[in-house]
């Protein structure tokens, strides 16, 4: 049974929606994916049932997803997006609204940010706090990061790439691309679709990164995946195979952006801290980070040990809530202080 008052942290994830409970854990995993009926712009679905429907929609219903590289591309339909998952992780009472931590990435500008607080709010929430993402990763991780000790963290997720170094309890150097999960899959369907002239959809896209993609083909058991799409030539139906080495031809350049964008931090980095991360090694978290043979590419291309971390998925949303506990460390008039990484 919740108590009255509820504390909620929210993974607002491009790809997936994580909600985090104190005292009960992650509640709730649902894609961000929101169906709606065009002709009376109501939610027919939202979550698992909405993904289901992507690609597949009579012309009156249209399934969308209202993130994207990290930040709100349709804010009304991720309103209703949050409320629903506020209701349905069971986190708001007749009379008692939670107080929500909703997590960011450290590239957004004030702009986003302020439509990511308000949409929390008008969800419902009583209050609402961002945090941003490699804080909440490298919380959710277990890492220690109030010590004055470099720790560097990798959150690959659906649209954002966060990869920054932290020092007691602050990020000293950081870096947000907006390449991540998303932009591997449109890279296999654009590859797809230019060697085998076959389209297929994101899902498909998806499926493909999952069952045969790699970072690293070297060494690699050799796996191939029958793809199902519609020839562009003849416009019927069609299968073809593929294997790990051609989807590692399609997501290469993708690769090398993320790699790039650690050697960029890597090379910002105070070189204390640099000594720290060489002990230590980089951690890396969130969906992208299960891509096969990633972490011994980017060991490789940094020359320092790679980890990923536990469940990688769900880092951020239990560092969100972990630093649901750290809210004591705000200033009573609501402004965070200089050692506090949650803003208000």
């Amino acid at each position: 049974m919740l108590g009255l008052n509820v504390d909620i942290g929210v993974d607002l994830g491009t790809a997936n929606v994580l909600v985090y409970i104190r005292g009960k854990g992650i509640v709730l995993q649902e894609p961000s994916v929101v169906a709606i009926n065009k002709d009376t712009q109501k939610v027919i679905a939202v979550g698992s049932e909405a993904r289901r429907m992507l690609g597949r929609t009579p012309g009156n219903i249209v399934a969308i997803r209202p993130l994207r590289d990290g930040v709100i591309a349709d804010y009304e339909v991720t309103e209703k997006m949050l409320r629903y998952f506020i209701n349905k992780a069971g986190a708001r009472r007749l009379f008692f609204r939670p107080r929500v931590m909703v997590c960011i990435p450290s590239g957004v500008t004030g702009v986003e940010e302020r439509a990511v607080r308000q949409a929390t709010l008008q969800a419902g929430a009583r209050s609402a706090h961002v945090i941003e993402e490699p804080l909440a990763a490298a919380l959710g991780a277990g890492l220690d990061i109030s010590e004055p000790s470099g720790s560097m963290v990798v959150d690959i997720g659906g649209g954002t790439t966060d990869v920054a170094v932290l020092s007691l309890g602050g990020i000293v150097c950081s870096r947000s691309i907006r390449v991540a999960g998303d932009k591997i899959d449109e890279a296999i369907v654009r590859y797809v679709r230019r060697e085998f002239n076959l389209a297929i959809g994101e899902r498909t896209g998806e499926e493909i990164k999952i069952e045969v993609g790699t970072a690293y083909p070297n060494g690699a058991t050799e796996k191939t995946y029958e793809i199902k799409g519609r020839d562009l030539v003849t416009g019927l139906p069609r299968a073809v195979p593929i294997n790990r080495r051609q989807v590692h031809e399609a997501i290469k350049e993708t690769l090398e952006a993320l790699v790039g964008a650690v050697r960029e931090v890597l090379e910002r980095t105070p070189p204390e801290l640099a000594a720290d991360i060489v002990n230590k090694g980089i951690v890396m978290t969130g969906g992208g980070a299960l891509l096969d043979g990633f972490d011994k590419l980017l060991s490789e291309e940094t020359r320092v040990p790679v980890y990923v971390a536990d469940d990688p998925l769900s880092c951020v949303a239990r560092g969100t809530g972990r630093a649901l506990g750290m809210l004591n460390v705000l200033a009573r008039d609501g402004k965070p202080r200089n050692t506090s990484p949650i803003r208000m």
